[in-house]
C-alpha cells in the first residue's frame, strides 16, 4: 500500500524532513513490452523535505524486477530495474509542471506511476546472447 504524507501534521510535529520506505504493486498496464510483467512488488525508498512555502521535494529510488520473454529470442529471462525518482509537490496545483496536493495531504500515486514509466526499459533482453554488443572504437 502506498502511504500518504500529511504535510499539515508533519509541520505541526516539526518533522520537516523524513524518509519513507514501502513496497507496492504496480499497475500491470505500465509494462508495454510484449510477454513481460513486473514480477515483484516495487520497492520505494523516498526522502521528503517540506519547504517554507509548504511545497515538498521528494527524491529517492525505486526498484523492481521484470520477468518474461526476451524481446529478441523469446527465452525466459528477468531483469532487475533500479533508478532514481524525483518530484516536487505544490499545494493547490499552482504550477502545471509540478505535482499538486490539496487538503494538506500528498498522494504519491501519480508520482510513482510517472517514475515507473520513466524507469521502464524499451525491451527485455536476456544477458547471454541477445544483449547489444559493446561498441569498440578502433
Amino acid at each position: 500500500m502506498v502511504p500518504k504524507l500529511d504535510v499539515r501534521r508533519a509541520n505541526a510535529e516539526k518533522k520537516y524532513a523524513g524518509d519513507l520506505s514501502f513496497t507496492f504493486e504496480a499497475d500491470p498496464s505500465l509494462v508495454e513490452i510484449p510477454l513481460v510483467c513486473i514480477s515483484s512488488p516495487v520497492e520505494a525508498n523516498l526522502h521528503y523535505e517540506i519547504l517554507e512555502d509548504d511545497s515538498v521535494e521528494i527524491e529517492g529510488s525505486l526498484a523492481f524486477t521484470l520477468k518474461g520473454s526476451c524481446s529478441r529470442c523469446l527465452k525466459e529471462t528477468e531483469q532487475r530495474v533500479c533508478g532514481k525518482a524525483e518530484g516536487y509537490f505544490v499545494p493547490h496545483g499552482a504550477d502545471e509542471e509540478d505535482y499538486s496536493y490539496s487538503n494538506g495531504v500528498i498522494d504519491f500515486g501519480e508520482f510513482l506511476r510517472d517514475s515507473l514509466i520513466f524507469l521502464m526499459p524499451a525491451r527485455l533482453v536476456c544477458s547471454e546472447t541477445c544483449a547489444a554488443p559493446e561498441y569498440k572504437e578502433e
